[in-house]
């Protein structure tokens, strides 16, 4: 049995790739995939950021031909357009190396932020998914249980998800320690590049339900809105958004503040005190520091952010350390098991074996012996025993050995000593 992935994530494929991978329904693939003769077991991930397969197969080449041409025609299909081929653009793992990518991506250890709460909750949708499309077997359900165990223990022994790395996301974060509950609150962001969408992102994920996005390019405000659920504007409806807004963040190009003193002064008239909290990451600076000295505004520059994500980088990178030695750990607990599996047919055929030459000789001396059915019945209850406890000491001691690296070499001396890939087992009593 092996374990094999295929995949692509942020690091390996452009979004545009991704997004011409992506899978709404993995069921029908799944069961498709699975009824290959190559492909025993199945789990296919499909996330923003990553498409993985992960399978078990008796073939391994048979199963690599078979996974290409999956991610070639199943996912990708004839519309798919890149300079690049699949393979530049897909990585391989198998067993060990497979097993622990599994676990990493299940503890947040592989994704564009560390630590990152949802990876969590896709790893067991696309598990259940999984096993409702009948693609699941014992194997990748023990690797997936696992892999949600390792998850917990790095969640509770290490604080790798505590501290946002992102500028965008530290914005997000001191807002939070200022208001607390963002459910009643607004939000304005000021521009459409990637910065913005972070803090947009991150803003929803923690409550906040009004936000509104402007631009100079107001198309390109409404397709950030339209991803997200937000409001899109242009830049002449500003004074007015920023009158009812709670939270600003900003980083929009230009040359001069787009926030002026005169315009959050206006902006302030009527608010009856309520704070208004400025994140400026624009370079050049969209805010005017000017805006300082005005009574309930607080606004944060780049370098106020940048230096707290940097800190908590440091800090994060510690606990990372700690998380891939849970994650360590906890792969060789799943290869010593994995590894078990190679002595599970060496065992049943000397356990066949030993039963065929119990039962022909049990069934030889019938005819010499005069016994009564209870007794015979207790005499073959005991040639049952005797052969289950001579195979017990050698069997438990083949399953230990089976976790070592030379163990493979137990396992074969026994099938020879034993003579157990000779298929002629009905000679075994004469």
């Amino acid at each position: 049995m092996k374990i094999i992935l295929l995949g692509m994530n942020h690091e390996s494929a452009p979004v545009g790739v991704r997004e011409q991978l992506a899978v709404d329904d993995a069921g029908p693939l799944l069961q498709k995939l699975v009824a290959c003769d190559e492909i025993d077991e199945a789990v296919l991930f499909s996330t923003c950021n990553r498409v993985e397969v992960v399978c078990v197969t008796r073939s391994l080449d048979g199963a690599r031909l078979r996974l290409r041409s999956f991610f070639r025609n199943e996912l990708a299909g004839d519309g798919f357009a890149d300079d690049r081929s699949l393979e530049e653009l897909t990585y391989e793992q198998l067993d060990g190396k497979a097993m622990r990518h599994v676990l990493r991506v299940a503890s947040a250890l592989d994704s564009m932020v560390i630590g990152e709460p949802q990876i969590l909750g896709q790893t067991k949708d696309a598990y259940r998914t999984a096993v409702e499309s009948g693609a699941t077997g014992p194997i990748l359900g023990r690797l997936f249980q696992h892999a949600f165990l390792t998850a917990k223990r790095v969640r509770t022994e290490t604080r790798v998800a505590e501290r946002p790395v992102s500028v965008a996301r530290v914005a997000v974060d001191l807002a939070k320690q200022i208001f607390e509950d963002f459910s009643e609150k607004r939000a304005l962001l000021i521009g459409a590049g990637e910065m913005i969408e972070l803090a947009l992102d991150s803003l929803r994920r923690e409550g906040l339900e009004s936000i509104a996005v402007a631009n100079r390019t107001e198309s390109h405000a409404a397709q950030l809105a339209a991803r997200y659920g937000a409001s899109a504007h242009g830049l002449d409806e500003l004074d007015t958004l920023l009158a009812q807004a709670d939270v600003v963040l900003t980083s929009i190009g230009g040359n001069a503040p787009i926030l002026t003193v005169a315009r959050v002064s206006e902006a302030l008239r009527g608010r009856s005190h309520r704070p208004l909290f400025v994140i400026d990451i624009g370079v050049p600076r969209n805010a005017d520091p000017e805006i300082d000295r005005l009574d309930n505004v607080f606004r944060y520059d780049l370098d106020d952010l940048s230096s707290v994500a940097s800190e908590n980088a440091e800090q994060r990178q510690r606990e990372g350390e700690r998380a891939e030695a849970i994650v360590s750990e906890e792969q060789q607990r799943f290869e010593g098991w994995f590894a078990t599996l190679r002595a599970v047919p060496t065992i049943r055929h000397l356990r066949e074996r030993f039963e065929n030459i119990r039962s022909s000789e049990f069934e030889r001396s019938l005819a010499r012996l005069e016994l009564d059915d209870e007794t015979l019945s207790r005499v073959e209850a005991l040639t049952k025993s005797i052969v289950n406890k001579i195979l017990h000491v050698p069997t438990t001691r083949l399953r230990d050995e089976a976790e070592r690296e030379e163990g493979m070499a137990y396992l074969e001396a026994v099938r020879a000593l034993f003579d157990l890939d000779d298929d002629s087992n009905s000679r075994d009593g004469e």
